[in-house]
């Protein structure tokens, strides 16, 4: 009766190391930044930096607004007032802050001196711009995508921020 017990453990624990040598492959995507169709399996979720983040700009029918390194839309929040955030939890979740491990770059019309940062209350930091904490949307899918533009989620409106750090105000959602 030991034998087929040993044998049993033996698969199990066989199973086991397969299974932890293919997760390997995948553990620094996302299921987010996957889910998102942003950078083909890029290394971390939609908002979120591992480096020093890239601030750059798209003309669409909007205007010129704010996009990050992965041409992700940049919103600011009605609801913050200064550079500190007030989305968390559900709320980060829909609107994933940008955050940066480094100084954040400026790129085509953005203007370097208006990049900040600030501290969020789990300790990562947000990239800002003229004071203004920015944020990626959830429900954009494509690059450039302004789908949260005047979406009044979480108590108050979403703007996409204008290269002079102002909300580009299309009409409410």
């Amino acid at each position: 009766m030991t034998r087929p017990f040993g044998l049993a453990a033996l698969a199990v624990a066989g199973a086991l190391a397969l299974a932890a040598c293919g997760g390997s492959s995948t553990s620094g995507t996302s299921g987010a930044g996957a889910a998102s169709g942003y950078g083909g399996g890029a290394a971390s979720a939609p908002g979120q930096s591992t480096g020093a983040s890239v601030v750059s700009t798209k003309t669409s029918s909007l205007g010129t607004f704010l996009v990050d390194g992965q041409g992700r839309t940049l919103y600011l929040w009605d609801a913050d007032h200064g550079p500190k955030s007030t989305c968390s939890a559900a709320c980060a979740q829909a609107w994933p802050p940008l955050t940066t491990t480094g100084t954040p770059k400026a790129s085509g019309a953005v203007k370097a001196s208006l990049l900040g940062t600030a501290m969020r209350a789990d300790g990562s930091r947000e990239v800002t711009y003229a004071g203004h904490p920015l944020y990626t949307y959830a429900g954009d899918t494509q690059p450039g995508q302004t789908t949260g533009e005047g979406s009044a989620s979480f108590g108050a409106p979403w703007w996409t921020v204008t290269t002079a750090g102002q909300a580009l105000h299309a009409q409410p959602k």
